[in-house]
């Protein structure tokens, strides 16, 4: 199988590339897949009422409970394509996985793009809503891990945020796609907006077919040769060069000591020193309350708050004109988190944006109590402040913070409960949403305004702040913290940045690492979740700064 495999996906192939060309093909396949997820957030905000959408599925009209079913479908199937990347994606490698993943989306397009009326049509396209998620959950679990591996470690960063800005614009392109079709009476206003989903998995395909596997997958496979000759291509080298033989011992050295920290499930729900079921917590609930102060709700449905709350079910071709905007003002709003994220830290940007968020959506309930022309502009602001908080506090937070908050150990395993509980909470909100709206109205902003003002506190005592630590010092906060019974954050806020041998000093103050399982563990000189090589400063790599 695995020889069938290498056949078609030649691991080591860069389309005569080298060098920066080399890594900004592997930047643009990355965010052309990331665009496609987006796209699909803000797909069905502008077709799931629409009335030529409607005739063609006539259980969705009006009725809000399939129109959630209808649309939180696609997140059920990233659920489970997301647990077959973490199940398979070591043992077929990254690029098998993101075409398949991407010849799967294309597949579940055409199915959604074919129903045709009186052939069960609604359950066609939900079929493939749920093969398209399968696909794309496949690939957002995967083209992180490859890009990370592709690039050099000072940009790995970056590049989370970018995923996310991409995110946001292809929700935008999506929103006015599904406006400028609103003006066709055919059922090409709904067709076209689906079917263009397979234009960029096929620049996906194309791009992974031409690229090279990871340089780290390789060397855990033990094809070292394979892995030299890529990691040449991508510094414009030979090699042995002597920085490619470094930096492949480098990893060579990471990936043994990864075999040796693997930890199962049970692992999970230990605690004492190393606190691994509450660091579980701290970074699942990232994701839970991502999804539960109102994201998906307004990015799924923009265009339904404004018909249903905003102009109580009238001016629908205005609500769709103000959700491209409130599209375009959160692909904006997302650009402030590339300078924000490291000088006003994790910590304090989860507190603005909870909090921002809540105010946003009491605005909105606020307005709406009273139903005004006058107030329905206000309930409009709120709901594009709303977007502005989340686009550069709680969009890129949840994927940043629980790879630095969890232990080598269990980062794996732990990152593994962070993403289905993203998933399956996504498929909650998106589900219940529009029966939610329907039932209550301006209700629905208030729920959204509790749960955010309820993520304040969590954050306020249960997080501490990360950036600037590297991770071994992150382990020193929690050990810290269970041996003086004081609560993390307080721990991080009064521990001066420590130095290399500080950080050794206070391990073995601690015992912290008295086991050699331990010892392996903190000596790593590769952030082994995600490839990050050791740089010339020294063994103790810091958490990526965003």
């Amino acid at each position: 199988m695995s020889g069938f495999i290498d056949k078609v996906f030649k691991r080591t192939t860069t389309a005569g590339l080298t060098g920066r060309k080399l890594r900004a093909a592997v930047t643009i396949t990355a965010t052309l897949g990331f665009s496609l997820f987006g796209y699909d957030q803000g797909l069905m905000a502008g077709l799931i009422s629409a009335e030529q959408f409607n005739w063609e599925f006539p259980a969705t009209k009006d009725n809000s409970v399939i129109q959630g079913a209808v649309t939180a479908s696609y997140e059920l199937g990233c659920f489970f394509g997301a647990i077959f990347a973490l199940l398979r994606g070591d043992t077929l490698g990254r690029k098998p996985i993101i075409f398949i993943g991407a010849t799967i989306i294309v597949l579940g397009t055409i199915i959604s793009v074919t129903p045709f009326r009186p052939h069960w049509p609604l359950g066609q396209f939900v079929v493939g809503r749920v093969i398209t998620g399968i696909g794309n959950g496949m690939n957002t679990a995967t083209i992180p891990v490859w890009q990370s591996e592709m690039s050099k470690p000072e940009n790995r960063g970056k590049l989370v945020n970018l995923e996310g800005a991409v995110v946001a614009f292809g929700t935008l392109i999506a929103y006015w796609l599904d406006f400028g079709l609103s003006y066709v009476n055919t059922s090409v206003s709904w067709r076209f907006p689906v079917a263009f989903q397979i234009f960029f998995a096929l620049w996906v395909i194309f791009g992974i077919l031409q690229l090279p596997e990871s340089p780290r997958w390789l060397i855990s496979k033990d094809r070292k040769p394979e892995a030299y000759e890529v990691l040449a291509a991508l510094n414009d080298t030979t090699p042995d060069d002597d920085a490619i033989v470094a930096e492949a011992s480098v990893i060579v050295d990471a990936v043994r000591r990864n075999a040796k920290v693997q930890a199962g499930f049970k692992d999970l729900f230990t605690g004492g020193k190393t606190a691994h079921f509450q660091r579980m917590l701290i970074g699942s609930s990232t994701q839970f309350f991502q999804q539960f102060t109102g994201c998906n709700a307004a990015i799924y449905y923009s265009t339904l708050l404004f018909y249903e709350t905003v102009f109580n079910h009238s001016q629908y071709r205005l609500s769709m004109i103000l959700g491209g905007v409130f599209a375009t003002i959160y692909a904006l709003a997302t650009l402030p988190s590339f300078f924000l994220i490291d000088t006003l830290g994790r910590r304090n940007l989860f507190l603005i944006g909870a909090i921002g968020q809540g105010i946003s959506f009491i605005i909105s309930f606020a307005c709406l109590i009273k139903p005004t022309e006058q107030n329905a502009k206000g309930a409009a602001v709120g709901i594009y402040l709303f977007i502005v908080f989340f686009a550069f506090t709680i969009l890129p937070l949840p994927w940043i913070y629980p790879p630095e908050i969890n232990p080598l150990r269990t980062r794996t395993t732990a990152s593994a409960v962070s993403t289905c509980t993203n998933w399956l909470t996504n498929f909650a909100v998106v589900m219940f949403t529009p029966p939610f709206i329907a039932a209550s109205g301006w209700g629905c902003y208030l729920y959204f305004a509790i749960m955010n003002f309820l993520f304040v506190p969590i954050i306020f005592f249960f997080y501490p702040e990360t950036a600037g630590r590297s991770l071994e010092e992150i382990d020193i906060i929690f050990a810290k913290a269970y041996v003086e019974k004081r609560q993390p954050w307080r721990v991080a806020a009064t521990l001066p940045k420590l130095s290399l041998q500080e950080v050794e000093d206070e391990a073995k103050n601690l015992g912290l690492y008295e086991d050699d399982f331990e010892k392996d563990n903190f000596e790593t000189k590769e952030d082994i979740s995600d490839g990050t090589v050791s740089n010339t400063n020294g063994v103790f790599e810091k958490p990526e700064n965003v």
